[in-house]
């Protein structure tokens, strides 16, 4: 047995890429330094690194604007937060979906109760989709924007965000995608629509944790919420206008742009195994996607075809081919699911997630809440076959 079998990929993916450790090693010795604060050669080259992270990144969402424009942040959740504060004002109107993450449900919850703003929340269909007909329905005149994330992160489900794009745009509404479970493992291009796009650096793009961003379209404007050092313009007693500045308040993470950095170049070797090695970071990205979505889905289909064996065990939502990443979540009759948990972690090493997984507008509408919510298992790319035997054995001895 090992000491650990790792089935807790959505909350952050584990391990890394090894040129992701190495980089964020060799390039913090050799570039310690505050990168746009001076002239130096090292600081020059620093500010290099990072503005290639930002234009790597453009292109891997499909973002054909100013790469000034990926703005970095602490994680999804502070994205989010800067785009929806920087966007909202009293009396405006925003749409989310009961299936969003409490990165979106608190602060949507914080605009309503302490800033005056009105929010409609839609609810999903008994298999974890959300119909934008139903997003459609509920805009009003003094609707400013939509916020949806991409996939669910207790049943899996992928979102059809282009029709909801289609609707944002027709009705002149802000559409914002969290893209925390599917950045790095489905593809997504902003020129289907997508306003601003917010994503965390360490789950599917293989990243460290403290670093994400948010892409801010060419025709929105954020007010920033932050306020401090850039680096320049310091004469200016107010924060700049220009972006990534006008977001970017203080000292950025550079190990943890570093580690962005080397695992996009990390994506687009994987891709090389598919594409012609001059093709565009972009289609490399992509190939490298689909290889990463099916060896993931590949682990999904076995442990959701093993769970529906086991009597005691209802898995929720649907496992829709395309329409799903790599997350099972299930219930176990008479057992919590925090009890489930801490037996498949004390007795067999398997480091698997339990109870509201930070998303409660999911289990209440899935009637989960009252058992303490769900056991959630999420393989990823370095999942190896023995861990999904070892995981389906454990799960046959402690349930079946």
């Amino acid at each position: 047995m090992k000491d650990n079998y790792y089935f807790d990929n959505a909350a952050t993916t584990w391990p890394k890429p090894e040129p992701v450790y190495q980089f964020m090693d060799s390039f913090f010795r050799s570039h310690g330094v505050n990168p746009g604060r001076s002239g130096s050669e090292l600081a020059v080259e620093a500010e290099q690194m990072i503005f290639s992270t930002r234009r790597m990144l453009g292109e891997f969402f499909g973002f054909s604007g100013d790469p000034n424009r990926v703005v970095f942040s602490l994680n999804a959740t502070d994205s989010l937060n800067i785009a929806l504060r920087g966007l909202l004002q009293q009396g405006d109107h925003l749409v989310i979906s009961e299936l969003e993450h409490n990165a979106v449900l608190r602060t949507a919850n914080h605009l309503e109760r302490d800033f005056g703003i009105g929010v409609s929340r839609v609810k999903p269909d008994q298999q974890g989709f959300i119909d934008p007909a139903q997003i459609e329905s509920t805009l009003t005149s003094a609707t400013k924007a939509i916020v949806l994330n991409h996939a669910s992160n207790v049943v899996g489900t992928v979102q059809n965000i282009r029709a909801v794009a289609e609707i944002a745009n027709r009705h002149g509404v802000t559409f914002i995608v969290d893209t925390a479970q599917t950045a790095g493992v489905l593809p997504i291009d902003m020129s289907w629509g997508i306003d601003v796009l917010t994503f965390t650096g360490h789950k599917g793009l293989y990243g460290p944790m403290g670093i994400g961003g948010l892409i801010v379209g060419e025709n929105i404007n954020l007010k920033p919420m932050r306020f401090g050092g850039t680096g320049v313009d310091s004469a200016s007693p107010f924060q700049p206008d220009g972006y990534p500045h006008a977001l970017e308040a203080g000292t950025l993470s550079m190990p943890g742009v570093a580690g962005l950095n080397a695992a996009q170049k990390w994506f687009a070797e994987l891709g090389t195994n598919t594409e012609a090695a001059d093709s565009s970071h972009q289609t490399l990205c992509r190939a490298a996607l689909e290889h990463i979505h099916h060896t993931e889905m590949a682990h999904v289909e076995r442990i959701w075809t093993h769970l529906s064996t086991l009597k005691k065990v209802t898995t929720l939502g649907s496992l829709a081919d395309g329409e799903h990443i790599a997350v099972v979540s299930f219930t176990v009759d008479g057992i919590a699911a925090q009890q489930v948990a801490e037996m498949l972690d004390a007795d067999y090493h398997i480091c698997a997630r339990a109870g509201l997984q930070c998303a409660p507008g999911v289990h209440e509408n899935f009637n989960t809440t009252g058992i303490g919510g769900a056991v959630r298992v999420s393989p990823g790319y370095f999942t190896e076959q023995t861990d999904v035997d070892h995981l389906l054995a454990s799960l046959t001895e402690l349930l079946g």
